[in-house]
């Protein structure tokens, strides 16, 4: 199997498969068109005619992290009839509509390339979708459905038209995330999340719109993907993918792969130390909310065509402390995991480490702004209903 790995419209490279395993080739194509050693695919995979042997395993890893997690995961494998752990397989299924603006296809398919398209879909149409993650996963139709994306999350993903929804087909680029709401002790996340991300809106962590939207009675989630500008792909790609981590190795406790130091040290390497105090906002951000699951598959690296790379928008920010967890951060702050014992000057000693300068003041400057954001934005209804109280309580810990 070969497989065509599309960037900004040029083939950059090839997956190709033996009998055992797979790597990833650059194009002379591609390094014509970015550069000798450019990172436009990644920061771990530069473009050289010639790879490196002992980082074989590093490419596979960052492949593999293209592919979603947990039920949905299985439902994609279950629709396209594929074996578990054969990446370029899934790839050659739903590789055309993927995190960021890669589209990776079947060299050897004779019905490749695809001709992107849409359907139009009603809102009785999308409650269905969103009811049915068995037969429907993603929202991907049966023969032309293309998409995969990350996470364990229920949801799906469409095309937000001047006309209304559609699904995608043939790998035309979905523009939009929805999540469904849950029930039980699940029932208030979308609302939580919604709250979330409008105040990292007014922090200026994230500029993508979200909202709340009934279809058919069924409220979601609706949240404008942050890798498509205008209908167009912009790439990226996550910190598990830049750090060599696979699967739940995002979390820090599980193999020690993955820290804010090394997010840092990545940032520093390849983007601005503007980029450096936009991750320290970040942290201080999830912490004063309460959002646990800061992991290094919820931090990315924007990559533009003409080579920028900076920190992706803040996204996947749910106040999630008063939810059934075991009140532990994903990645430690200062060397502590436990929300409730991290202070201020934990979060200030951590970024100093990092070599961040005014490390204190970003503190407290964040803070601030979080705790002017926090009284002027109420939460909407359906949330969880001591939110807003909560995260003043967890503001005021924090700069106490």
């Amino acid at each position: 199997m070969r497989l065509a790995v599309e960037l900004y419209g040029t083939i950059v490279g090839r997956l190709e498969r033996d009998a055992r395993t797979f790597d990833f080739c650059p194009t002379e194509e591609g390094i014509e068109r970015f550069g000798a050693n450019s990172q436009v695919l990644s920061v771990a995979i530069p473009l050289t005619p010639a790879q490196r042997r002992d980082r074989v395993a590093r490419r596979r890893n960052w492949f593999a992290e293209l592919l979603p997690e947990g039920d949905q995961y299985d439902y994609l494998l279950a629709q396209g009839g594929l074996r578990r752990d054969d990446t370029p397989a899934f790839l050659a299924r739903y590789g055309r509509d993927v995190a960021g603006a890669l589209q990776i296809w079947d060299l050897d398919d004779p019905t490749e390339p695809k001709t992107p398209a849409t359907r139009t879909v009603t809102g009785a149409e999308i409650r269905a979708l969103l009811e049915d993650p068995i037969g429907s996963p993603l929202a991907n139709d049966p023969q032309l459905g293309k998409s995969s994306l990350g996470g364990v999350q229920p949801k799906i993903v469409l095309v937000r038209t001047p006309t209304g929804w559609a699904q995608a087909l043939g790998g035309y680029p979905t523009t939009h995330i929805l999540k469904p709401r849950l029930g039980g002790d699940k029932a208030t996340v979308i609302y939580d999340e919604e709250y979330g991300s409008r105040l990292a809106r007014r922090l200026g962590l994230a500029d993508f719109a979200t909202s709340i939207e009934q279809f058919v009675g069924l409220p979601t989630l609706v949240i404008e993907r942050y890798d498509r500008i205008g209908g167009e792909r912009v790439h990226q790609e996550d910190l598990s993918q830049v750090l060599g981590a696979g699967g739940n190795q995002k979390y820090q406790e599980i193999g020690g792969v993955v820290s804010l130091r090394r997010v840092a040290d990545a940032l520093k390497t390849h983007a601005s130390e503007a980029d450096l105090r936009r991750l320290a906002r970040m942290v201080v951000f999830a912490a004063g909310i309460g959002n646990l699951d800061l992991h290094t598959k919820n931090l990315g690296l924007l990559h533009l065509a003409d080579g920028e790379v900076t920190i992706a928008p803040a996204y996947d920010v749910v106040p999630q402390a008063h939810l059934p967890n075991d009140g532990r951060m994903a990645l430690a702050v200062n060397g502590k995991y436990r929300h409730g014992e991290i202070t201020g000057e934990d979060l200030a000693a951590e970024f100093a480490s990092w070599g961040l300068r005014r490390a204190p003041a970003t503190v407290d400057a964040t803070l601030e702004e979080l705790r002017a954001a926090v009284l002027s934005e109420p939460p909407l209804d359906g949330a969880f209903p001591a939110l807003q109280e909560q995260i003043l309580g967890f503001i005021d810990q924090l700069a106490a």
